[in-house]
């Protein structure tokens, strides 16, 4: 991407990926106030070091770089928060297994995957949403989370293998009805 070193050519850098830096940010904070406040501050600190940034550079990859930055210092800075707010969301209520609809059940599912990719380690979970979701290469995840491309897809190999054991432990016995 040429960049022209004024304030259209960031504007068009945020029109470009804020939604997606939004979304990544919310999935990996499980929180739609502080997704806000981190995608606001990861564009802020974009465009004050927009400047510097080496033409021809990986734009979408840098921004990731950044919002990841922000989500680890947010989750140090707020770790007991998360632990007390993964706790209350896995204790939540669970469905009736007594003829439940679709949407129920892919709704219960997916919660249960949500519940699980909290409880993972930070860059674990990073990776996974960086990977699976964002379907971003092993080179941008480990550039953004400042390691090589065989370790992001270590972290992503274990994040995955997590998630299984996780829903394999949550597995509903299923039982035919009495006759």
């Amino acid at each position: 991407m040429s960049k022209a070193m004024g304030d259209d050519a960031f504007e068009t850098i945020v029109a470009d990926h804020h939604a997606e830096i939004h979304r990544y940010i919310a999935r990996v904070t499980a929180r739609a106030s502080e997704a806000d406040d981190l995608s606001q501050e990861t564009f802020l600190r974009a465009y004050r070091a927009y400047r510097a940034l080496a033409p021809g550079a990986n734009v979408r990859a840098w921004l990731f770089a950044i919002a990841t930055n922000l989500c680890k210092n947010h989750f140090r800075a707020e770790g007991r928060r998360r632990r007390a707010h993964a706790t209350v969301k896995l204790a939540g209520p669970r469905i009736e297994h007594d003829g439940p609809d679709g949407e129920a059940v892919f709704a219960e599912a997916s919660a249960r995957i949500d519940g699980i990719v909290t409880t993972l380690p930070l860059r674990q979970r990073l990776a996974f949403t960086m990977r699976k979701i964002h379907d971003l290469d092993y080179g941008a995840i480990g550039q953004s989370l400042g390691c090589s491309p065989d370790s992001a897809r270590a972290h992503v190999f274990q994040a995955l293998k997590k998630i299984r054991r996780g829903l394999d432990a949550l597995a509903i016995p299923h039982t035919e009805p009495e006759r």
